[in-house]
């Protein structure tokens, strides 16, 4: 490998990294907030509401270790805090607690149609940096962050 191909793999490995820990800032924050409005909805769709909310929470904390550990896997770091997951994650937080129902739905709805773009943006740059195993992960996730959106639109109807 000349040191130009190789300073290429290095810089598409380091953008694909930069990613990874964002997508795993968002999945985290994510997280959270899926489980404050799990916590705080209300009104005549409680149960239901209450039970997608946890439902979508546990399928994105399930992911969470998973992005991770392919950091770990590329030989980098991972996210050390809470500060660098707010530094890093492209979710708003949400700290009101009075929000109607209507308006969990559809910020969460957004939130995940925005993951669902940022997985889709990660795809060239784990081509370009020859990562098989991120590239495929990517589908997996980018299938349940669908998911999520399409139940959440739905349940907007």
């Amino acid at each position: 490998m000349t040191d130009t191909s190789a300073q290429a793999g290095n810089n598409s490995k380091a953008a694909l990294v930069s990613e990874l820990n964002g997508l795993l800032a968002d999945h985290m924050a994510l997280f959270f907030k899926t489980k404050n409005f799990h916590w705080h909805v209300a009104g005549p769709r409680f149960r239901d509401l209450h039970l997608l909310f946890d439902e979508h929470a546990i399928a994105i904390r399930d992911q969470i270790d998973v992005i991770g550990e392919r950091v770990r896997k590329l030989g980098e770091n991972t996210l050390t805090s809470i500060g660098s997951i707010a530094q890093h994650t492209q979710v708003k937080d949400q700290d009101d607690t009075s929000l109607s129902a209507e308006a969990m739905i559809e910020e969460l709805r957004d939130d995940n149609a925005a993951m669902v773009a940022r997985l889709k943006g990660m795809k060239p740059l784990a081509e370009q940096a020859g990562d098989n195993a991120t590239d495929g992960l990517l589908d997996d996730w980018t299938d349940a962050a669908e998911e999520r959106v399409w139940f959440l639109t739905q349940t907007l109807k």
